[in-house]
């Protein structure tokens, strides 16, 4: 199924890399989850030489990782060559213009994969995963974050409601993005071990809606939906919308506010050194002991304690 289109992603991001965009302009949401992606690597008691920065963007997350891994190869990878170039002088190492999609990388290349807010633009997400396993060594750790279900939900009404109003009909103007039991079971799907999901709720304040959508501008993260309407957007109805925004999602401060849902994952290439679950029965210990109680069948039933009068 091809749900986003692929040039119009690339399109996007090699304007903001020519414009020296994304990591000034528009690299606020950008560089918040590089840097949460940051605290998560630094609970991983790990080293990791040989480091892959997936969808490199702007650099922020470049620069986050910058002396903590890749001490024998560090590889930022993007669509837009202005990209890979920026994140190569963040933080060195090789700079590479690919293809989330086919990843032109070697089985057992890398000990991390990190990729911060760059597969939702991805349409074979399960194949990029299964592409992204086979890339890593055995026991390497893939760390990731990407837009979830619930992001730009307020820009998302807004602009049906001003399509419908003024235009009599409405086309996708935002991305469809996946959900948290999604992610989990691509993970387990692409044969991760100990997988593990979790979602931020990052919320972003802007003067108004037409601030907000400059700033997705600036970041590339416009419309890149394969069924979107061609051309360009007629200017009441970004104006009816903005307004429309602002009428329903003015917060406290009078600023609106823009939902960015973050889904985070984390998962390992299979290997015999990992812990696994023991088999039923083999523990050395009895649970009653620990707790000193008494133990039941699992058919029994304890003794109701007997009320004090």
């Amino acid at each position: 199924m091809t749900v986003f289109d692929r040039a119009a992603v690339r399109a996007h991001r090699r304007r903001v890399a020519g414009g020296g965009g994304a990591d000034d302009q528009g690299g606020r949401l950008f560089r918040e989850v590089a840097l949460r992606l940051g605290e998560r690597l630094e609970a991983v008691r790990r080293f990791f030489p040989r480091a892959l920065d997936l969808g490199c963007h702007g650099g922020a997350l470049a620069r986050v990782l910058a002396g903590r891994v890749g001490s024998e190869l560090m590889v930022h990878a993007d669509l837009a060559p202005g990209f890979a170039a920026r994140a190569r002088a963040a933080s060195g190492g090789a700079g590479v213009v690919a293809d989330e999609e086919m990843l032109p990388f070697a089985p057992d290349s890398f000990d991390l994969v990190a990729s911060n807010l760059d597969l939702h633009w991805v349409n074979d997400l399960p194949g990029a995963l299964i592409q992204i396993a086979r890339a890593l060594r055995p026991d390497g750790l893939f760390l990731a974050a990407m837009l979830g279900g619930r992001t730009l939900a307020e820009l998302r009404e807004a602009l049906l409601a001003a399509e419908l109003e003024g235009e009599g009909g409405a086309g996708p103007r935002v991305s469809p993005f996946a959900d948290v039991q999604d992610a989990g079971a691509l993970l387990q799907r692409a044969g991760f071990a100990l997988p593990v999901v979790d979602r931020d709720t990052i919320a972003v304040a802007y003067d108004d809606a037409l601030a907000l959508m400059r700033d997705l501008r600036a970041m590339g993260e416009t419309n890149a939906v394969a069924g979107r309407r061609r051309g360009f957007s007629r200017r009441a109805t970004l104006l009816g919308a903005a307004a429309l925004y602002q009428e329903r999602f003015t917060a406290s401060d009078g600023r609106v506010h823009a939902t960015f849902d973050v889904i985070y994952l984390t998962g390992w290439k299979p290997d015999a050194s990992q812990p696994r679950a023991l088999r039923p029965g083999s523990a050395w210990h009895r649970l009653a002991d620990a707790l000193g109680t008494t133990e039941h069948d699992a058919g029994d039933r304890a003794p109701m304690p007997k009320r004090k009068s």
